[in-house]
Order: structure tokens, then C-alpha cells, then sequence
């Protein structure tokens, strides 16, 4: 193909001819030049939806173009048929129709892309004319393509129909046809069933039939038993599939034959049928063992996927058919060797993940079953899943060390997640077995470390460890009399490796709530731990499980808090962990604290964080630069996360459910809170940190942090530090506006904006942030959406704890209100979102703050037509239910007046879109007034409208919203 003389360009939007269709193509597959290609993509997209597509596209398929160029005549032929239908005249579908099978003959020897892409053009064209226009389109398709001449040999011939009939159900899965016409339509299919079936049986038997039109056939069948097909309709062409299973050319689409059939969800239906499916998965029994001795992985996966699908999918079926439970318990077994595969997961074998959800499936039906049914079959499966417990173990285990280190970084990724897949079920295995699962598990291990005689690998031992592990994280072994016995066993465990000493840890971690209640047993365990500690290698486990027994054992953990307290500083000091554990290891710090009487805690505090404070002042001292920075940060989010977790007024008011106290239920506390002691000993370094960094948008967020957890975790008792945040926040906010402080200054409206001890200082903090983001509103807000965001949220925040905030004379509460509808139409989804969340509480106080309400009067057409201008299409349509609510206060709140506002913002021609009539707008803004108690239907309306100004109303765009 000649390369063209120039790019396409928007010049050519109208010239939609073959000519520049060709040269457009070469530009998208030649054109070195990445812009150029996003050109013609555009531009070739808008040609294949343009009147003219009807004429290029069939000499696009003029044989002496290049392949390229004739699948996009295919494509464009296919689009204009699927969702333009509408455009053609009923008179021409029997010419359409005789030209796409004259073209899918021609191709039937030709690209197999064109062919395929035809063959969907003529699948959509039948599924919009079945069943009145054409009624045995299949009957035709299969007399057209039988029918010799044309040039065209039998087998192509042949192959080409296959692809017509696999595609046709396909099609109608993605097609975007309306509901009524979807029933219709899958009649008219189900129908042709009979047509196809023995076509394709004929095929499968014949014994000269080809390899690659057997596969087809399966592919074929495949597609239509997806289209659901009963299983007793396809049963015949399910075990010819089973028969091609030994051909290896044949095996993995008969595979996926097999599969999508038994899958249909009313299979179950067909008892018989599925009884009568029973043997031949059993007999593939031999080929799965030839297979894993020769290391075929392929086949292994095929008949695992076989043997699972039939258990999976039917499992309460076949273990009600209590005759045949021999057989079931055959497939049983059968699945339970697909489980136990010899070799590592993923790197000798990826079979035996398939299996985990049908035990999870078994285990569920059996116990759903009344009591009486359900003793029977546990009789009977008991002893499987405690088999299955042996075999889950044992491909939990680590190959050796040698292998390991030889594994890639992704097959150690997928064999990490396939143990956690196989603790899921190890847990789903415990709702049937129970405490004797866990004196199994107990005895195993007690047998392993007792005995000197018997050698046994730490691979052994780390997996029955991490079997306790999977129970104990998700499952309360309180009651449990084997546990005891288990501390006392963890202290005897030779821990000569990493992963060994991993699950240790997580082991002790997954059992600290035990020990919260059996404090005793501390001693034991807490030592491994704190050694742990020091150890780079185990900084995950270790750490979190320090925080967990620091979390729930903290009342009894005092006698061990200076030791606890001395490691941590150690390893802090030296830097064995990364940043997220060191985070970790001060919340863990904070819980033990907490438990603490208050001297102690400020002792402890004075010895901790004294290093970190040292190290901030000669920070502070330096000049500004990268690496200063991340110590700053670093040190900040220490502190941070060390106020996160300590909070002593638990220690008289420990909610029963752990959660934190709401804010009206905490009162302080006598005496100085040890948090807000140290804060107010640190205030003036972190003024002078922040004099230094206050252009810095990370330091400040980090010295926020500090404050606004101090506040989260403290609530009222942070009281004594308001006045002197107040003004270090209105300080930072009027030199350098930053979203942070706004964060901030919001907990504190929250918290303390309703107490009369704190509200000057809370209302003058407020009214200097709204003064100094009103001027970055005035100079162009669109650099800071992060500002505009949190300041609506503040304001928002501002009218539910305190409207009283906006009685004060101070408050231009006029210039909050147009900042707001500027804010609504920001590009940022978010700040859309809280600036309707803004609107919707200023509007619910009109009747009890006058300022609101004088605003709203002046204003609220401004308001209204922002609004309909984000329905109209100036906003992303996933913020429809945001924009209805605005609209659905603004009825509720203030009736009379926005039935002027619709009245006067819709009258416009062409606005909010010039895609809707006056008749439409007129019948939205009626439906809309109608509506003041359902806010679910004022939703509807709104979505309803947005897609009719976004032209898209009854279009396939619609149907998923």
C-alpha cells in the first residue's frame, strides 16, 4: 500500500471516502508518530458511525486490499448494524443479508479477522430481525453454507458456519438489546437449538471429520450451551466431548465444552443426566495419573477443572441422591487427589488452587442440612476433611531452602497467596470439625517436637503452626483446653529460619486475644517476641504481633512494660525497620502506655521521645533540604502514631465493644493528660519547624497529623491545647493556605465549636480560614482544588456541629455561598461532591439562621442553574445523585422559590442542553416539584433528564446506568 502524502487531519471530519479511510489506516498501523495515530484512531472511529461508512465499507472488502483494511470494512459493517439499526429501511435487510453471506464465502478461505468480524455482522443483523422478519434465520444459515458452488471447498465452507453459529450466541450475550426484545430474541435461539444440535452431533461422530472443525464444533457448543441451554439438550454432544478428550488436539476445547455445560446454572434439574456424567469424570482417572507422571501440567489442569466443576456446581444434588453416594464419594476422592497433586505450587504444578472452593461448597451443603441428614453425612466426611487437613498442610509446606531461593519474585507472590487461600479453607474446614481439628493439629506438632528420634524439617513444623494460625486469626479458641499446651510448646521450636520464625510470631499474634484472657502465659511467649524484635528479617511479623498483645493484653502487661519499652527504643535507635513498622512499633507503644498510671506513662514518654526531640531541634537549626526533610517527616509521624493509641481515659471508660466513646461521652479527666503535656513541650520546636517548612506541603500535613490524631484519640481532654492550636493553625493557614490546617481546623469544629469555654477561639480560627480562602477564590481557586475541597467540607462541618458560626457579622457569608456555586463546577469529582454536601446542610438551616436565608433568597437561582448546568452535561454523570439531592433540599426547603428558579433558569433556549425541548424540560421541572418526600425518585428524574441532555437517552450508554 502506498504510504499517502499527508496525515488525516479534522479537515477530512466530512470526507469520509475510501481513499482517506485507507490512508488513515496506514496511519494508524505506520505512522511512527504516536499523535498522528491518536489522529486517524479518532478520526477512523467517527468515519465507522457516519452515513458514508455504508458505501467504503464493502469496497474496503474488495479482495485486493490488505487484510487491515478489510477488517475495518468488517468492523464498520458490524457497527452500523448493531447500533444503528434503526437507520435502515426494512426494505434492505434482504439485500444486507445476501450480501454478507456472499462476503462471508468469500472470506471462508480467506483472513480468519474478516471472517469472524462478517460473521458478527450477520449475527447482528439476525438478532435485530428474529424472529418476524427472519424466523429460521439458523435453518437458513445452515442451508446456505450446505449448499455447494462458489468456489468454495466443503471444509471451508464448513468451518466458516461454525464460526456464523459460535459467534451468534456470543453476540446476543454482548448485544445491547431492550429487555422485552432480549426475551424475544433468546426464544427464537433457544428454538433453533434443533436445528444446530444435530449438525453439530453429525460432525462429531463422523470419523473423517477433520481435527480443527471438531474443535470448532466444541467451541461452537460452548457458545450456545452459555446461551442456557438445558444439559439434558446437550447431553449427547457432552459425551462425544468426553470421547475427544484423549486427542491432545481436541482436549482443551472439549474441556471448556464439558465445563460450560455442567456450569449452566438449572443443570441440576437433570438429576439423571447429571448421574449419568458421574462415570465418565471418574473414568478420567487413569488420564490424570498418566499426566501427573509425565508432568503434563495441561492435562492435569483440564480434568482437575472437569472433576470440580461437576462437584462444585452440584454437590447438594448428588449428596441427595443418597443411592449413588458411592460415586460421589468416588469424585470425592478423585477432586481430593487433584488437591494433593505431587509438587509446589505455582512452580511444579497450578492444579490443585482450582480445587479450594469446592471443599468450602461441600462443607456448607452438608451442614445446612437438618440435624438428623447431616449426622449421616458427617459419618461418612469427617474423615475426609480430616484428610483433606493432612493433604492442605502438606502443600502448605516450603520446598527446601535450595528450591526457594531459586523461585522467581512472582512464584514466591502466588504460592504466599495460595496459603492464604488454603487458611480460608482451613478455617471453612473448622465450622465442620471443630476443637478436634485443633487437638489433631496439637497432637501432630506435640509428636513432631517430643520426639529426638524421628528427624523432622522445619517445614513440617512451620506448617502445622500455620494451620493453628488460620483458625486462630479468624476463629475464638478461648474455649479451647489445647491451646495452653501450644504456648508451652512454641518456646521448644529449633528456630533456624525466617519463614519458621515468621509463623511463629503470627502464630502468638493470631493468639493474643487468648492471652488477654490467660495472662500467665505471657511470660512464655513475650520473650520471642521482644528478641524477634531485633531481627530486620521477621520486622513485619514481629512488629505487628508485639502491637496485637500490646493492644489487647495492655492492663496486664505493666510489669513488662520497661523491658517491652527498652527494645523498642533500641531497635528504634538502630533502624532495623522500615518506616510503615516503625509507625507500628509507637502505636504499639501508645496501647501499652495507655495502661500505665500517669507518672509512669510521662516518665516512659520523657525517655522515648526525648532522642526524637533532640534530633528535631538540630533539624530545625538546618537549612532546608531533601534529606533533612525526611527525618522531619519521619519523626513527626513517629510522634504522630504514638498519640494515635495512647488514651488513658479508657482506663475508666473501656467500651465493651472497643470502640471509641462518642464525643459527647467523654468528659476530661482530672489532671494533665500526658498527651497534651508533651504537645505543649514540643509546641514551640514545631512552630519553629514549621517557620522554617511552611511552604512545604508534606511537613505541614505531618505536623497536622500529629494534632488531628492527638485530637481524634484525646476528643475533649485535648481541651487545654485549643486556644494556642487555634492561633498556630490561623498563623500557618493566612501565611500559606494548605488543605492540612483545613482538615484540622474541621476535627476541631467538630469537637469543641459547641463547648462556650472554646467557641472564641474555635470562631475566630473559623472566620480566618473562611476570610483567607475567600481571597484565593477571588485571585482563581482552579490551582487548589485540594483547598476547595476541604474548605466545603469545613463549611459543611461548620453548619451541623455550630450554625450559630454563620450569625457572626464577621462571616460574609454572601461571598462562602457564590464560592460555593463556583465550586460546583470543578472538574474534581470530590469536590463536587462536598460542595453539594455543603449546600444541602446550609439549605436545611434557612429557617433558623437569617443570614442563610437572605443568602439563599438573593442567590439561589445562581445556585439552580449551577446545578442544572452539572445535570445539563457540564459534570461527570456519577454525580447525578449528588446534584439531586441539592435539588431535592431546595424543594424541601424552599418550595416557592424554586418554581421560579426552574421556571426561569430553563426558559433558554438551548440551555442546559440543546438536545432537550421545552416540553421536556417543562414535564422534569414539574416532576421535580412534585416530588418533596422521595429522595430515591427525585434521583431517577435527575438521572433520567441528565441522559436526555447528553443525547444518550435509550442508547446502550444508558443501559448500565
Amino acid at each position: 500500500m502506498e504510504t499517502p502524502g499527508r496525515t488525516v487531519t479534522t479537515q477530512d471530519a466530512l470526507d469520509f471516502t475510501v481513499e482517506n479511510v485507507e490512508k488513515a489506516l496506514h496511519q494508524l498501523y505506520y505512522d511512527p508518530n504516536i499523535e498522528n495515530k491518536n489522529l486517524a484512531q479518532k478520526w477512523l472511529m467517527q468515519a465507522q458511525v457516519s452515513p458514508q461508512a455504508w458505501q467504503f465499507c464493502w469496497v474496503l472488502l474488495s479482495p485486493d486490499k490488505v487484510p487491515e483494511i478489510q477488517y475495518f470494512g468488517a468492523s464498520a459493517l458490524h457497527t452500523k448494524i448493531s447500533r444503528y439499526w434503526s437507520d435502515i429501511p426494512t426494505d434492505q435487510y434482504e439485500s444486507l443479508k445476501t450480501q454478507l453471506f456472499s462476503q462471508i464465502a468469500c472470506f471462508s478461505s480467506g483472513s480468519k479477522m474478516v471472517l469472524t468480524r462478517l460473521c458478527v455482522a450477520l449475527a447482528s443483523l439476525a438478532l435485530n430481525t428474529m424472529p418476524e422478519a427472519w424466523p429460521d434465520a439458523v435453518a437458513e444459515m445452515v442451508r446456505v453454507f450446505q449448499e455447494e458452488g462458489g468456489g468454495v471447498d466443503a471444509r471451508a465452507r464448513c468451518l466458516a458456519l461454525l464460526e456464523l453459529l459460535t459467534v451468534l450466541p456470543e453476540e446476543f450475550q454482548t448485544s445491547r438489546l431492550p429487555q422485552y426484545r432480549r426475551t424475544q430474541v433468546r426464544g427464537a435461539l433457544g428454538r433453533e437449538w434443533v436445528v444446530v444440535y444435530p449438525l453439530l452431533q453429525q460432525l462429531l461422530q463422523r470419523t473423517d471429520t477433520p481435527g480443527a472443525v471438531k474443535a470448532r464444533v466444541h467451541r461452537c457448543l460452548s457458545s450456545w450451551v452459555l446461551l442456557d441451554v438445558s444439559l439434558s439438550d446437550s447431553e449427547g454432544l457432552v459425551h462425544d466431548c468426553f470421547s475427544a478428550l484423549p486427542d491432545p488436539e481436541l482436549f482443551d476445547t472439549a474441556v471448556e465444552a464439558i465445563v460450560n455445560a455442567i456450569s449452566q446454572p438449572d443443570s441440576q434439574r437433570y438429576v439423571n443426566t447429571l448421574l449419568k456424567l458421574v462415570p465418565p469424570v471418574l473414568a478420567l482417572q487413569e488420564q490424570l495419573r498418566e499426566a501427573v507422571q509425565n508432568g503434563d501440567m495441561e492435562t492435569c489442569h483440564g480434568i482437575c477443572r472437569i472433576a470440580v466443576t461437576l462437584g462444585e456446581n452440584h454437590s447438594r444434588t448428588l449428596l441427595e441422591q443418597v443411592d449413588h453416594w458411592q460415586s460421589f464419594l468416588a469424585l470425592v476422592n478423585m477432586i481430593m487427589f487433584c488437591t494433593g497433586i505431587p509438587g509446589h505450587y505455582p512452580v511444579n504444578e497450578t492444579t490443585s488452587s482450582l480445587t479450594l472452593t469446592f471443599w468450602y461448597t461441600l462443607q456448607d451443603e452438608i451442614m445446612s442440612f437438618e440435624s438428623d441428614k447431616q449426622a449421616v453425612y458427617l459419618q461418612v466426611y469427617r474423615p475426609v476433611f480430616f484428610q483433606l487437613v493432612d493433604v492442605l498442610l502438606h502443600k502448605a509446606q516450603f520446598p527446601s531452602d535450595h528450591e526457594y531461593a531459586s523461585w522467581s519474585s512472582d512464584e514466591k507472590e502466588q504460592f504466599r497467596i495460595y496459603r492464604v487461600d488454603i487458611s480460608d479453607t482451613l478455617m471453612y474446614v473448622y465450622e465442620m470439625l471443630g476443637a478436634e481439628l485443633l487437638s489433631n493439629l496439637y497432637d501432630k506438632l506435640g509428636r513432631l517436637l517430643t520426639n529426638p528420634e524421628e528427624p523432622t524439617s522445619w517445614q513440617h513444623t512451620e506448617a502445622l503452626l500455620y494451620g493453628f494460625q488460620s483458625i486462630a486469626e479468624t476463629i475464638d479458641v478461648n474455649y479451647s483446653d489445647v491451646i495452653p499446651g501450644l504456648i508451652g510448646l512454641i518456646p521448644r521450636i529449633s528456630i533456624n529460619n525466617v519463614q519458621l520464625a515468621d509463623t511463629v510470631m503470627f502464630t502468638i499474634g493470631a493468639l493474643a486475644e487468648w492471652l488477654a484472657d490467660h495472662p500467665v502465659m505471657l511470660s512464655s511467649v513475650l520473650p520471642l517476641v521482644l528478641q524477634a524484635l531485633g531481627n530486620p528479617d521477621l520486622s513485619v511479623s514481629s512488629v505487628s504481633t508485639l502491637k496485637k498483645i500490646c493492644r489487647e493484653c495492655k492492663y496486664d502487661l505493666p510489669p513488662y512494660a520497661n523491658n517491652i519499652v527498652a527494645v523498642s527504643q533500641e531497635v528504634l535507635i538502630k533502624q532495623i525497620h522500615k518506616t510503615s513498622q516503625c509507625m507500628w512499633l509507637m502505636q504499639a507503644l501508645g496501647f501499652l502506655l495507655s495502661a500505665l498510671p500517669v507518672e509512669e506513662i510521662l516518665r516512659n514518654l520523657h525517655s522515648l521521645i526525648t532522642p526524637y526531640i533532640q534530633q528535631l531541634e538540630k533539624l530545625a537549626d538546618e537549612t532546608p533540604n531533601p534529606s533533612n526533610k525526611l527525618a522531619i517527616i519521619h519523626i513527626l509521624g513517629l510522634l504522630s502514631n504514638l498519640f494515635t493509641t495512647l488514651d488513658i481515659s479508657k482506663q475508666d471508660n473501656d467500651s465493651a465493644d472497643g470502640s471509641a466513646p462518642p464525643v459527647k461521652s467523654s468528659p476530661p479527666l482530672p489532671g494533665p493528660n500526658p498527651v497534651v503535656v508533651v504537645l505543649q513541650q514540643v509546641f514551640a520546636l514545631i512552630q519553629t519547624v514549621l517557620s522554617k517548612w511552611l511552604t512545604d506541603s508534606q511537613v505541614v500535613e505531618a505536623v497536622c497529623a500529629i494534632f488531628e490524631k492527638s485530637v481524634k484519640t484525646l476528643l475533649h481532654n485535648f481541651a487545654p491545647m485549643v486556644s494556642q492550636l487555634s492561633e498556630m493553625l490561623g498563623q500557618m493557614y493566612s501565611t500559606i493556605p494548605q488543605a492540612s490546617a483545613l482538615d484540622l481546623t474541621r476535627q476541631m469544629v467538630h469537637i469543641f465549636a459547641s463547648e462556650t469555654d472554646h467557641f472564641p477561639p474555635i470562631k475566630a480560627l473559623f472566620e480566618l480560614v473562611t476570610s483567607v480562602t475567600l481571597s484565593i477564590f477571588q485571585q482563581g481557586p482552579r490551582d487548589h482544588p485540594d483547598i476547595v475541597d476541604s474548605f466545603m467540607q469545613l463549611q459543611a462541618q461548620a453548619l451541623k456541629r455550630k450554625p450559630d458560626l454563620f450569625l457572626s457579622v464577621s462571616l460574609d457569608v454572601k461571598a462562602v455561598f457564590h464560592c460555593g456555586v463556583l465550586s460546583l463546577k470543578f472538574p474534581e469529582a470530590q469536590t463536587v461532591k462536598s460542595t453539594c454536601l455543603f449546600f444541602t446542610e446550609l439549605l436545611s438551616h434557612c429557617s433558623d439562621v437569617p443570614p442563610l436565608a437572605r443568602v439563599v433568597q438573593d442567590d439561589g437561582k445562581l445556585l439552580v442553574q449551577a446545578v442544572l448546568e452539572g445535570i445539563g452535561g457540564g459534570a461527570s454523570r456519577s454525580l447525578m445523585d449528588q446534584y439531586a439531592e441539592v435539588l431535592f433540599s431546595l424543594n424541601k426547603h424552599c418550595c416557592s422559590l424554586l418554581v421560579i428558579w426552574l421556571k426561569e433558569s430553563l426558559q433558554p433556549q438551548g440551555f442546559p442542553s440543546s438536545r432537550v425541548t421545552a416540553a421536556q424540560k417543562n414535564h422534569f421541572s414539574q416532576q421535580i416539584l412534585r416530588e418533596r418526600v422521595q429522595k430515591r425518585r427525585v434521583k431517577d428524574l435527575v438521572k433520567e433528564f441528565t441522559l436526555l441532555c447528553r443525547g444518550l437517552h435509550g442508547t446502550e450508554y444508558a443501559a448500565d446506568y
